[in-house]
């Protein structure tokens, strides 16, 4: 199997056209411009005939081997597009996505498209035979470390040239929405048709349509990095995000880091992430972090968060945003009024 990003795809499609794309990624822009991509280079290689099911446990399977298996002399060459359910594929669909492998064949491309690649789904059967001649694209929408790496191959291809100092306001106000993003680039090459871009012309044009998760501002204030944070915060806010859900996700890590740093005096910490169950690539940043933060600092979070859910449910007017914030800079270090954490 071949695993690429959405910016290398164009260079395997000149190479060769594989049986399989597989696309899996929560970006919905980077899943159309893939699909669309591989649908144009099936139609540059006489792929004629186009159809698309969207998955459920009732699909009727019957007619999509059918279609499968309607190979003659005469029959056009065909793209067949199956959208997965969101979440855990129901065992039934694994079963006929396994079936479905037998009839395969040169006249047939298949697209696969799902919102996220979870392991089971890597692990189980029908995605370890299709893989075997697939490509699987990675359509999540890029981090902040590689999302100037997407802005500057998406302005090559625009035939922009940016200076080094005009990349940060475009990432910084647009992460998390390439919409947007392209959206943007798109006005500022009609504003400058000479296609230069400077910081003085870029900040004319940028909006903050930043689009965020909460776990986007648990990583920045468990990293210490208190500006991001409220930037992160102050989005989620305008985002309508529920504060209430925020607040779970982060007493978990909390919790965990208290837990964590108690133990640490006796007992190595990679042991300590194998008995609680730590992903891998949750380890370095949880590291940081036990370095960083002090036991103090975790336990004043804690009765901060505790004040937090108290007055959400005595005060329907309790301002639970800056309670948020307050925390954030409490876990990144910042000075907070006593009376904040002990009030």
């Amino acid at each position: 199997m071949i695993r690429l990003y959405p910016d290398q795809l164009d260079a395997q499609l000149q190479e060769s056209l594989r049986p399989c794309y597989l696309l899996f990624g929560n970006d919905l822009l980077l899943l159309q411009e893939s699909q669309d991509r591989i649908c144009d280079r099936a139609q540059a290689q006489k792929f004629r005939e186009h159809f698309g099911v969207t998955l459920e446990v009732g699909t009727n399977w019957d007619t999509i081997f059918s279609l499968c298996q309607s190979l003659s002399l005469f029959a056009s060459r065909k793209t067949l597009l199956l959208i997965l359910p969101d979440g855990n594929i129901p065992a039934i669909i694994g079963e006929k996505l396994l079936q479905l492998a037998s009839f395969l064949h040169e006249d047939l491309l298949l697209i696969l498209r799902g919102s996220k690649l979870t392991y089971a789904q890597e692990n189980s059967a029908w995605f370890k035979v299709l893989s075997q001649s697939a490509v699987l694209v990675s359509c999540a929408t890029p981090e902040q470390d590689r999302l100037p790496h997407w802005v500057a191959t998406r302005a090559r291809k625009m035939k922009l040239l940016l200076d080094d100092d005009a990349y940060q306001p475009l990432c910084y106000y647009y992460e998390g929405n390439l919409l947007a993003l392209l959206q943007a680039l798109k006005r500022l090459s009609l504003i400058y048709p000479d296609g230069r871009l400077t910081l003085a012309r870029v900040e004319t044009v940028v909006n903050d349509d930043a689009h965020f998760t909460s776990f986007h501002w648990i990583d920045a204030t468990l990293a210490g990095k208190s500006k991001r944070a409220a930037h992160v915060l102050r989005q989620l806010k305008l985002q309508a995000s529920e504060p209430v859900i925020l607040l779970r996700n982060i007493q978990r890590e909390v919790i965990l880091l208290l837990t964590l740093k108690r133990q640490t005096v006796d007992i190595p910490t990679r042991t300590l992430f194998d008995q609680y169950k730590v992903r891998q690539n949750r380890r370095p940043l949880l590291t940081q972090a036990l370095k960083r933060i002090t036991l103090t600092q975790l336990r004043d979070s804690v009765s901060l968060m505790i004040k937090i859910e108290l007055s959400l449910k005595q005060d329907y007017g309790y301002p639970v945003w800056s309670g948020l914030d307050a925390l954030s800079l409490l876990l990144c270090d910042k000075k907070l009024p006593a009376a904040m954490i002990n009030e």
